[in-house]
């Protein structure tokens, strides 16, 4: 398929308002503490309001207004986190952002662009095998997505442990590669949802990350302005996600709802994250077993929600009247090697040394390892995710600040899954490490004295599905 000549890019829709971007006027610093005192007190911000202040978020503003500073923007943000956005005022906070950037255009690409995202697991390396297996089925996939913070890992991490691999496409770049090859794997570029990045920064170093409507008009904003035509949600659920079973349900409920107020069809399925997913932590190690997946084999975990997220990507795309009918496409494509392929040619588009793929070449690969073991015999009742998650960051595989190092090659390989029985002494998990200080900080994480992150028991656990809930 031919690549289309025009521009890839457009500029976002003029705001809700009507008037253009660069017209809109941020608060004063006058009017801006009234819009706080407002929020404040549990009172609905005018869609105005809204509009001029997250135009002053992005700098966004007529000629010498300026931006509004953090103290006021972070204000804001802890007033939402205790008083919240009603539907009304989220529609129209999440359609700002949008219209505070560029928006991708991708109807030259031919076909229903359907789009993935997980809010955030622990061995959820999911996207690499996942979207090569889409393209392969005829559905378009174009995928922006992020780096490693906290105790979650990022796909932009694990891929760039191969060499050569460039993150940053730009637009003309992105839709030539989703027409020749179905799928792409990208940066968000600093012109899209450009409000995201500035509230996105403070959030995290304000203690307002959890707050219902600001991870759900971050999602979806970089999703709309990113040229989905469609979304599947992966929201994890469980020891491991951000937030607590209720508050979980309650995001993946608003986000197809808001979703649909956007114009972007959005499916959410709760997936189990108590223990981490699959065999491997970690960039490099998370990468492998995403090629595993490919070839036909890795841990059954991993490959069962890699084929149920397909099935639900391909009845978007509509290319498949129900589950049962993806589900036998996307594992006709791992059988085929269609998949295979389509990352192969994905991974040579973008710069990366296909070499690794196939084995020819080396990923990455820590210099030290050590094994911790079970103390006792019995089964398996807790692995949790949160703990290793924080543990391979230790490592060094993930970031605790945002300037933090990733080293790619160091992780932890998984020797047994809650439910399976140990003898004592007997493996439970390898830490690859490359520094002798950061394996003591990851085995406080795994094995100090308060830790309770392995658990061995005479009884079986009780067994948990991977797909706890479906919206809608």
């Amino acid at each position: 398929m031919k690549p289309a000549a025009r521009s890839r890019t457009r500029r976002a829709p003029r705001a809700p308002s009507g008037k253009p971007r660069g017209g809109v006027v941020a608060p004063t610093t006058f009017a801006t503490p009234e819009l706080l005192r407002k929020k404040r007190d549990g009172q609905a911000l005018s869609s105005e309001e809204i509009d001029a202040f997250i135009a002053g978020v992005a700098g966004v503003t007529a000629e010498g207004a300026g931006r509004i500073p953090d103290d006021q923007v972070a204000a804001m943000l802890m007033a939402i986190v205790w008083r919240g956005l009603d539907a009304a005022e989220l529609e129209r906070w999440t359609q700002a952002m949008i219209a505070s950037g560029d928006r991708l255009s991708l109807g030259a690409v031919k076909g229903r662009k359907v789009d993935k995202h997980s809010t955030g697991g622990v061995g959820d390396k999911i996207t690499i095998c996942l979207a090569p297996l889409v393209a392969a089925c005829d559905v378009p996939t174009p995928m922006l997505v992020g780096r490693a913070l906290g105790h979650t890992g990022g796909t932009l991490d694990k891929l760039a442990a191969i060499p050569g691999w460039i993150a940053e496409l730009d637009a003309r770049r992105f839709e030539r590669q989703l027409a020749r090859w179905g799928f792409v794997i990208a940066g968000q570029s600093a012109s899209i949802v450009p409000a995201d990045k500035r509230l996105y920064a403070l959030r995290d170093a304000t203690a307002t990350v959890e707050s219902i409507p600001l991870i759900a008009s971050s999602i979806l904003s970089k999703k709309v302005a990113g040229g989905a035509d469609a979304l599947v949600l992966d929201v994890k659920i469980g020891r491991g996600a951000f937030l607590p079973p209720r508050m979980t349900r309650q995001l993946a409920r608003t986000l197809v709802t808001l979703g649909g107020r956007l114009g972007l069809p959005t499916t959410a399925l709760l997936t189990s994250m108590d223990e981490p997913l699959g065999r491997e932590i970690g960039n490099a190690n998370e990468l492998g077993e995403a090629l595993e997946i490919l070839r036909g084999e890795g841990p059954s975990d991993t490959r069962a929600l890699t084929v149920r997220l397909g099935a639900e990507m391909l009845r978007q795309g509509g290319v498949v009247r129900d589950l049962a009918a993806g589900a036998a496409r996307i594992e006709a494509a791992i059988a085929s090697g269609a998949g295979w392929e389509r990352l192969v040619r994905g991974v040579a588009a973008q710069g990366g040394d296909v070499r690794v793929l196939d084995g020819e070449g080396r990923l990455p690969s820590a210099r030290r390892q050590h094994v911790l073991k079970a103390s006792r015999a019995g089964y398996v009742t807790r692995l949790d995710a949160r703990a290793f998650g924080l543990a391979a960051t230790a490592l060094g595989a993930g970031r605790f600040r945002r300037e933090d190092v990733v080293d790619p090659a160091v992780g932890i390989t998984l020797h047994v899954k809650e439910g399976v029985w140990v003898a004592e002494g007997e493996g439970i998990c390898t830490l690859w490490y490359n520094d002798s200080a950061r394996l003591g900080q990851a085995l406080g994480w795994l094995a100090g004295e308060s830790a309770r992150t392995v658990e061995v028991s005479g009884r079986p656990p009780p067994r948990r599905p991977l797909i706890r809930g479906h919206y809608p």
